[in-house]
Parts: structure tokens; C-alpha cells; sequence
């Protein structure tokens, strides 16, 4: 099946699902099909609530600036979140909301099938390398050291640690970042963010290298 016809599919399929946690708009993702780089953020702001579509705010707003400052064009990659809709008052997605949206989640990565995901902040990065059912994860690039590391999944994973990274989770090559949100609230975390975002095309030489 083509993969825009398959995504229609799939997102139908989610509006059509009313036992989905959540009852505002569902905000499913936008960009290309055949992405090479799939950003995945935790759930939609109030913004992206109003306007239906994934990281339009002012966080938003600098993840896309950010990646049109790569050269990339932001109808080239693909961006969405975990959990397709805006939790009350935008607090943290609850535990059964992210296994609930798990599964469309899951479709939609096979679908895009891009070659690395870009995690936007702790639930998403956590959600790749907090579970066990993703086996070993290889950090198979790094900011700050050149030998290559292995490890078992990482119950402990923290952002501030793991961000900068290329790690393989399970058969997915993801590449933690701090989530602009919270880059825009410290000059430290704003200052690893663009580095971070600096090494990407690295990060996709890598991975094209080893494939």
C-alpha cells in the first residue's frame, strides 16, 4: 500500500477508536512519507491542539528553525509525538495514555520507516530506551567520546546523560535530544539542543555507513 494512503489509514482508524485516552483533537503528525529523520515529541501543546498540527508553538517554532538550519526542509522529515492528543491542562502523559497510543504509534514508525528517530525530550527518549522489550542498546556515536559503549536497556536513562547520542533500540537507530521546550527555559540545555542538532547530519552519515 502507498504510505500516505497507509498513514490516512491508520489516522482514520484512531479518530474512529473512542476508547482512546483523551478527547481533544487528535493531532497525528505532518511532513514526508519517505522521511529519512522522524522527530518524536511526548504530546500536543494547546497550540497544537487549536491548530491540528505537531509543534507549532514556540517550541515548535525553534525545532523548526533548528532544522531548517541543517538545510533540511521541514516537508522532508516527519514530526509527531507519542501520545496524539493534548493531555488536561498539558500535564505529563499518564502511563496507560502511552501504552494506549502505543500501537498506532508502532504502525506509524514501520509505515515511515525512516532511517533514524530523533526523541524530543525524557517521556520520548524513555519510551525507545527505557524498555526491555527493546533489548540492547549500542551507543554507536557520541559528542563526547569515541569508543564505542554497550549496554543492556536502560531502566535509568536520563536526558541529560543520554542526549547527543546514537543508540540502537531494538532495530531502530534513536538519537535523544533535550525537548525544545525545555531548551527555551535554560541556556544550557538551548546551548546542548543546537549542538545536538549540529551532529544530526553526522549522526545520518553513520547510519548510512553502517547499512
Amino acid at each position: 500500500m502507498d504510505k500516505v494512503l497507509a498513514l490516512e489509514k491508520l489516522k482514520q482508524e484512531m479518530l474512529d477508536n473512542k476508547k482512546l485516552p483523551l478527547k481533544t483533537n487528535l493531532v497525528f503528525g505532518e511532513g514526508s512519507s519517505d522521511c529519512q529523520v522522524l522527530f518524536i515529541g511526548e504530546a500536543p501543546g494547546a497550540v497544537e491542539d487549536q491548530q491540528v498540527r505537531p509543534f507549532v508553538g514556540r517550541s515548535g517554532q525553534l525545532l523548526r528553525r533548528c532544522i531548517r538550519d541543517l538545510g533540511w526542509k521541514e516537508e522532508e522529515v516527519y514530526i509527531t509525538n507519542i501520545v496524539k492528543r493534548r493531555p488536561p491542562e498539558n500535564r505529563d502523559p499518564l502511563p496507560q495514555e502511552i501504552e494506549a497510543y502505543k500501537p498506532y504509534l508502532t504502525r506509524q514508525i514501520e509505515i515511515l520507516h525512516p532511517k533514524i528517530i530523533v526523541t524530543l525530550g525524557r517521556f520520548s527518549m524513555n519510551y525507545f530506551l527505557g524498555r526491555e522489550e527493546n533489548k540492547i542498546k549500542e551507543i554507536l556515536f557520541s559528542e563526547r567520546a569515541t569508543k564505542i559503549c554497550y549496554a543492556y536497556f536502560l531502566p535509568e536513562a536520563k536526558i541529560t546523560r543520554d542526549q547527543g547520542h546514537l543508540f540502537l533500540a531494538g532495530n531502530l537507530f534513536v538519537a535523544p535530544v533535550f525537548h525544545p521546550a525545555a531548551a527555551l527555559r535554560a541556556p544550557a540545555m538551548m546551548e546542548a539542543f543546537k549542538k545536538s542538532f549540529k551532529n544530526l547530519p553526522k549522526i545520518l552519515k553513520k547510519v548510512d555507513e553502517m547499512k
